[in-house]
C-alpha cells in the first residue's frame, strides 16, 4: 500500500478495477464495509438490506488499472481471489477472517492464497480456515497482530485427502450460499458448479449454515461435545472463575444483542444432529 501507492487511483473509470483492503471483508463476506464516499479513509458497515440487494457492491478507497492487476496474475489469471486478514487480535471476535473477493486488486494486508486442488476444495480449504476450530488452533499460535504467512503455515488445517465425496457434497453448497451474494462473484459460484442468482443475504440462515459448518469441522477435527464446549466458552465447562477465555468478545456481543451466546447454542445443536 505504500510501495506501490503511485498506481492508486481516486475515481472510478473505464479500465480501472477496485483495489480491496481488509476492512471491507469479513469471513465469508466480500461486502462487510465500503468506503464512504468523499469522506478519505473513513468506512462504515454494509446493512443487512443492502446486503440483500445484490447489485450492491463495496466502494473501494482506490482503484487501480487491469493491466497492473493483470500483470502480477499472469497469463491465466483465476476467476476468483481467495485471502485471509493480515491484521488481527487473539482477542477479537474472530481471529483468522477469510473470504473470497473477484480478481481485483488486493491490498498488502489481505493476504491471498492458492491452493493446486478443484474449486470444490478450495471452498472446503475456506470453510476449514473461517471455522471456529480453526481459530481457536490459530489463537493458541499468534503472537502479534500480524497473521502473516509465517503463523497461518503453523495452524493445522484438515488436508485435500480428508475430504470424502459425500463431505464436499454438504459443505460446498453452504460455502456457495454464504458467499454468492453479489454479481461480482458469478465466476466463483459458476467455479463451483451453480449457474443460478446470487443468493439473498439472510442473517438468519447465515448462522445456521455456518453453525452446521463450525460442527462439521469440530466432528472432522476429531472433538467430542465436551471438548467443543471448552473452545466455545471454557466457563461452560470449568465454571465462571475459570482462568482462560476463547471467544469472550464474540460471546459478549451476542449476549448483549440475542440474550444469549446463540453461536454455542447453534453450533451445539448442529454438532448433536450430525
Amino acid at each position: 500500500m505504500a510501495n506501490d501507492s503511485s498506481l492508486f487511483e481516486f475515481e472510478p473509470r473505464d479500465g480501472a478495477v477496485p483495489l480491496y483492503e481488509p476492512r471491507l471483508l469479513h469471513q465469508f463476506d466480500h461486502r462487510w464495509a465500503t468506503y464512504i464516499e468523499n469522506q478519505d479513509d473513513k468506512t462504515r458497515d454494509f446493512t443487512d438490506a443492502e446486503k440483500a440487494n445484490p447489485d450492491t457492491e463495496v466502494r473501494p478507497r482506490y482503484w487501480v488499472d487491469q493491466k497492473h492487476v493483470d500483470a502480477k496474475l499472469g497469463p491465466n489469471p483465476p476467476k476468483y481471489l481467495m485471502g485471509w486478514r493480515n491484521v488481527t487480535n487473539a482477542t477479537n471476535s474472530r481471529t483468522v477472517i477469510a473470504a473470497v473477493i473477484p480478481p481485483v486488486g488486493a491490498g498488502n494486508n489481505f493476504l491471498l492464497f492458492e491452493a493446486d486442488a478443484t474449486p470444490q476444495l478450495k471452498a472446503c480449504l475456506l470453510a476449514d480456515m473461517n471455522s471456529l476450530s480453526h481459530d481457536w488452533g490459530a489463537r493458541q499460535k499468534l503472537q502479534t497482530p500480524a497473521l502473516n504467512y509465517f503463523y497461518k503455515k503453523q495452524i493445522p488445517t484438515l488436508p485435500p485427502s480428508v475430504y470424502t465425496q459425500s463431505d464436499i457434497d454438504y459443505i460446498v453448497p453452504r460455502v456457495l450460499e454464504l458467499t454468492y451474494t453479489s454479481h461480482s462473484l458469478k465466476d466463483w459460484a459458476e467455479a463451483l458448479g451453480y449457474d443460478g442468482a446470487p443468493f439473498t443475504f439472510e442473517p438468519e440462515r447465515r448462522a445456521q449454515l455456518r453453525a452446521e459448518l463450525d460442527a462439521w469441522y469440530a466432528r472432522r477435527y476429531g472433538l467430542n461435545e465436551e471438548e467443543l464446549k471448552y473452545i466455545l466458552d471454557p466457563a461452560s465447562v470449568f465454571g465462571d472463575d475459570y482462568p482462560s477465555e476463547s471467544f469472550r468478545v464474540l460471546k459478549n456481543d451476542e449476549i448483549k444483542t440475542y440474550g444469549e451466546f446463540r453461536t454455542a447454542r447453534l453450533v451445539l445443536e448442529a454438532f448433536r444432529a450430525l
